[in-house]
């Protein structure tokens, strides 16, 4: 399992270490703005604040922080905070982005499995992860223990995912219909993709193209929190979702926000999720 493990986190590292740069320079995430307007949050907090609700002066830890704008953004609505992730190349642009907006933001090279060696266990008030996170790890019940080992009693996970039945579908047909092409379930073996390009505008070109993923039900994702002793307070599923997830099928609907054109409560696009650790 070990050896399968490191397989899949030097592919993946790859791919986001060869991205980041790209992603920092593309207009999608506005890096200009964090320097130039001090209230400037990201499309995604944005969204999550009236759930996330008031989070100054909580201690908190975001999860696979990418380039950290969203780290940032946390940090802009008062939390302290910490970004991880197992990206170096993406960490060098979450410190300048942090540079840019005057924000006292820490940043942690981990991989998220052995996050809670890397910082501190048992003294975060907020676990935060945002979309586009765990369907890179293979093991969501070994995900959900070190959110609960991080977490001090009564601290908070907030997690807005892209939902299971969304990253399911196949859109990629021809003819206009949604087909259900992937696993729900998580499943021991990837879900390895070619893909080119990345999800934001680019001309970059690249050449670590090659991904490992796997999908997470969400009665899995419930249930690996409950069994690593956090109590579910929430649980919002979404029709929108903030990257065009199904090309050709989906129109902006405003704030970074994508819903499919026909038809869009047939479908989950994203959830909301918070749980507490019991004390």
């Amino acid at each position: 399992m070990e050896d399968h493990l490191a397989d899949y986190l030097a592919i993946n590292r790859a791919n986001w270490d060869e991205r980041a740069p790209a992603h920092a320079a593309s207009p999608d995430y506005q890096l200009a703005r964090y320097a130039a307007d001090p209230a400037h949050l990201s499309d995604t907090v944005r969204f999550d604040q009236a759930l996330l609700g008031d989070i100054s002066g909580l201690r908190g830890v975001h999860l696979q922080c990418h380039i950290g704008t969203d780290t940032v953004s946390l940090a802009r609505l008062g939390a302290r905070m910490t970004g991880l992730d197992f990206s170096p190349a993406s960490l060098a642009e979450a410190r300048r982005v942090a540079a840019l907006a005057g924000a006292d933001v820490e940043f942690v090279l981990a991989e998220v499995y052995h996050a809670a060696e890397a910082l501190p266990a048992g003294a975060f008030d907020l676990v935060y992860t945002g979309i586009g996170a765990v369907c890179w790890l293979p093991d969501i019940a070994r995900w959900a223990r070190v959110v609960a080992a991080l977490l001090a009693p009564g601290g908070r996970l907030f997690i807005r995912e892209g939902h299971p039945m969304l990253w399911a579908l196949d859109a990629d047909r021809g003819d206009g219909l949604l087909a259900v092409e992937y696993p729900y379930f998580e499943r021991p073996e990837p879900i390895i993709e070619e893909c080119p390009g990345t999800y934001v505008a680019t001309e970059a070109t690249f050449t670590h193209n090659t991904t490992h993923s796997w999908n997470h039900g969400l009665g899995e994702i419930v249930t690996a929190l409950l069994r690593s002793g956090l109590r579910v307070t929430g649980l919002v599923e979404h029709d929108c979702v903030p990257w065009d997830a199904l090309p050709g099928l989906m129109e902006p609907v405003g704030g970074g926000e994508w819903r499919l054109i026909d038809r869009p409560w047939r479908v989950p696009h994203s959830y909301t999720l918070q749980a507490v650790k019991l004390g």
